[in-house]
């Protein structure tokens, strides 16, 4: 849900100017690229490492029998890195800022990895732990705080700085309440898994205010150069 909101976002405002970029730089790029634009290194590279993502498993599979993924196990990967894949692509096609590019990517391979492992083995203790359905909130967060701002690089930067902190506040609740306290997981297990999460959020919205610092610097130079 969370990855099909995006994309269904992306492709209602796919022509909307709802994110702020340098404009310069867009057209420059638009001229550079041309018709090559359709297969530039970006999606080259994102294609590329979801292919392996699927491959790898079934790599494992011809030399340990630890890996058994069935046809559903592939199904299910396939489509949750379609979830990443497509509106990571659409915001490449939308936006010509490399800064932006890399923070949507950041964020979108962020929850990418907090579904999966959740729904796969489980943060706290294993997949069946009530506990874990906390961390959907964390994406609730983000998924609300994107649309509220409408994408816009300074509004995601502080609604990812947002679903940091929530992320943070759920392994706050884990420990309070003693969550932790099931054969997989411990404090120590809990923090660890918290202050990745954690990173990443606030990793990708550092990259999006650094977007928006790039794109209010360029539109003052501009201002001035106006007067």
């Amino acid at each position: 849900m969370f990855f099909a909101c995006i994309t269904l976002y992306y492709k209602v405002h796919y022509e909307a100017n709802s994110v702020t970029i340098d404009s310069r730089t867009m057209m420059t790029e638009k001229t550079t690229n041309g018709a090559s634009s359709s297969w530039s290194r970006w999606r080259i590279g994102a294609w590329g490492v979801a292919a392996l993502v699927l491959l790898l498993p079934l790599v494992a599979m011809q030399f340990t029998n630890e890996v058994n993924w069935t046809l559903g196990d592939f199904v299910f990967a396939a489509l949750l890195i379609l979830g990443v894949g497509v509106p990571f692509e659409l915001a490449v096609r939308k936006s010509g800022n490399t800064v932006y590019r890399i923070a949507i990517g950041v964020a979108l391979v962020t929850a990418f990895l907090l579904v999966w492992t959740n729904l796969a083995v489980g943060l706290i203790g294993n997949e069946g732990e009530p506990a874990n359905l906390m961390y959907f909130g964390v994406l609730a967060v983000g998924l609300v705080g994107a649309f509220m701002v409408r994408f816009q690089a300074r509004g995601m930067a502080f609604t990812l700085l947002a679903t940091g902190v929530a992320q943070m506040l759920v392994a706050g609740i884990v420990l309070l309440a003693g969550m932790h306290e099931v054969a997989g997981s411990s404090v120590g297990e809990v923090l660890k898994v918290t202050g990745f999460f954690a990173a990443l959020w606030l990793t990708s919205g550092g990259l999006f205010w650094h977007t928006a610092q790039g794109a209010s610097t360029a539109s003052t130079e501009e201002s001035l150069a106006m007067q």
